[in-house]
Parts: structure tokens; sequence; C-alpha cells
């Protein structure tokens, strides 16, 4: 190269680096204060969590409810990784308690403690959401402009509602092709648009239909694939969760079970009205995608536990979340 050629390649490194340079500073800095604001959203998160778990043990005195009282215990000392699960399970007892036998102060601060869960709920959902958007684009995956800031995650716990939440069993097939990638379908609740999250194939199982059978027909409706009830493997895992979606609340029972496929076009054309409205797209994915994503996938251990369902099943199912 001559050196008026190493001058001009010289001249537009440095312009690309003097346009670049502000960019991912100011990019950084935004970065570093929507991290500061998740992790105050999540402080104000907790302290309304421990709020709660206190009313929640004045209650269970006074009614003596020890079923009450353990599961606010359990909620208050759960793990990070377990307190979605804990704190869902207290709104569960929760939603069953006879309130109507409460003193009315007690009641009115029950249910205040209750609103402000969420309240901050919604806060700090709001700061991951505008997180992991940032977090998304191509310039801070690049140059790693995150840094070593842990990816935040949504917190989801079932919002109190008036009626008793509806029981509801699915059963749920991780379809997996031959390279090992899951089939999931993006979706969100319609109080919620902002908030998607991935799943995998399967749905309601309807009355009197057996779980196989469900998860077949299931797939069929949801992928167009003709599934054998001799290729699921399981039920492999058993998911309880209790959520809300589109206004209404469920205490969802999920069985799933592995079927092995070869990658196939996906015909969504059998979607019911629901799933037309609220599933936008899918894709296959790695266990190494699942494990680096910043997107919400249920079930949330899906990354670690994908590996091992695809050996030989020794005819346990387990419960994950």
């Amino acid at each position: 190269m001559t050196s008026a050629g190493m001058a001009l390649t010289f001249l537009v490194l440095l312009g690309l680096l003097l346009v670049v340079a502000p960019v991912s500073l100011g990019t950084a800095n935004r970065l570093d204060r929507l991290h500061v604001r998740t992790d105050a959203a999540w402080a104000a998160l907790e302290a309304a969590l421990a709020r709660r778990a206190v009313v929640t043990r004045a209650v269970a005195v006074l009614c003596d409810a020890p079923a009450l009282r353990d599961a606010a215990d359990r909620a208050e000392r759960a793990s990070r990784a377990d307190r979605e699960a804990a704190e869902n399970e207290l709104s569960g007892v929760l939603e069953d308690l006879d309130r109507s036998a409460l003193a009315p102060e007690l009641a009115a601060e029950l249910s205040d403690a209750e609103q402000r869960v969420v309240l901050a709920r919604r806060v700090h959902n709001d700061a991951v959401r505008d997180t992991l958007a940032l977090r998304r684009w191509r310039l801070v995956r690049w140059l790693r402009l995150a840094g070593t800031a842990p990816t935040p995650a949504y917190f989801e716990i079932a919002e109190p509602l008036e009626d008793v939440p509806t029981q509801r069993v699915s059963a749920r097939v991780v379809l997996v092709d031959a390279a090992g990638r899951v089939l999931l379908f993006e979706g969100f609740d319609p109080a919620r648009p902002d908030e998607p999250f991935w799943f995998t194939v399967g749905g309601g199982v309807e009355h009197a239909e057996d779980l196989r059978a469900a998860a077949v027909r299931e797939a069929f409706e949801e992928t167009g694939l003709d599934l054998a009830p001799q290729e699921l493997v399981g039920p492999v895992w058993k998911r309880r969760a209790v959520f809300s979606f589109d206004g209404l609340s469920y205490a969802a029972e999920e069985w799933f079970f592995v079927c092995r496929r070869d990658a196939a076009d996906i015909d969504t054309s059998r979607f019911n009205e629901v799933e037309r409205r609220t599933i936008r797209r899918h894709r296959w994915w790695s266990t190494e995608e699942l494990r680096t994503t910043g997107d919400t996938v249920y079930p949330v251990q899906l990354a670690d536990l994908l590996p091992g369902a695809l050996g030989t099943w020794d005819g346990t199912t387990r419960s994950v979340r």
C-alpha cells in the first residue's frame, strides 16, 4: 500500500473512531444509569415483599393460620433464584384467605401491602424492560458495553385479583431437533404487551383428556407436526405457577414431554384467536443461546435442564420453575 493509501486509511479509521467513541460513551453511560435504576427498583420491590410478609404473619397469628405463616416465612427466606416461586405460593395462599373475618384495619393494611407489591413489581419490570432493550443493541453487544453487570430479569408474580385463580392443567412438548435445539414461541400478556416471553409448544388439557393425547393434539394445532404418542418421552418435568393473563388469574400445573424431531417448517395456521393475537413468532434455540439470552424464557431453568432431557429418561418427573 502506498503512503497516500495508508494515510487515507488512517484518516477513515480516525473518522470512524471520532464518531463511534462519543456514541459508545453516551450509550455506556445510559446503560449504567439503567442498571442503577434496575437495582434500585429491585430494592424497592424487596422492601414491598418484606412488608407483605410481615403483615401476612400478623394476619396468620390472629387467624390461627399456620400454613399462611409458613408461606410468608418461606417467601422471606427464599433465595433470589427461588423467590418468584415462593412469593407466588404466598399469593396463592392469600387468595384462599377469607378476608371478611379480618378486622377492617388489618384487611386494609393487607390490601395496601399487596398493592404496593403490585406497583413495585411494575416499576421493576419496566426498568428491566428498558435495560434489556438497550443491552440487545448490536453496539452494546459488540463492544461489551454492559461490562460485568448481570443481566436483569423480570419478576413474575401474579397480581391479587378479586376472583379465585382458575385451575389450569397443561400438556407441553419440549420439541427438539437433530441439532439439540428446542422450538419456542414468543408471546405476551395482552395486559403487558411490552413484556414478551418465550415458551414451549403446548396448551390446556381438555375435560377427561389424557396428558399425552393433549400434548399430541396441541403440538399438531400449534406446529402442524403430527406426532405419535409413543414419540413423547415423559412427562419429564412438572411446573406449578400462579400468573395473570389478560386480567385473569391462573394457578397452572404444566406437564412436559420431550420429543425429538428433525427441524421442519412450522405451520401455525391452526392457532386459535388468542394465539393469533398474542404469539409474535417462533424459532429454534440452542442450549448456548438459552444460556446467554436476555429474553424471558419459561421454564426459567430450560437452559440447564435441556441437555439432561436429551439423554435416557429414568422415569422420574422432576419439579421445575
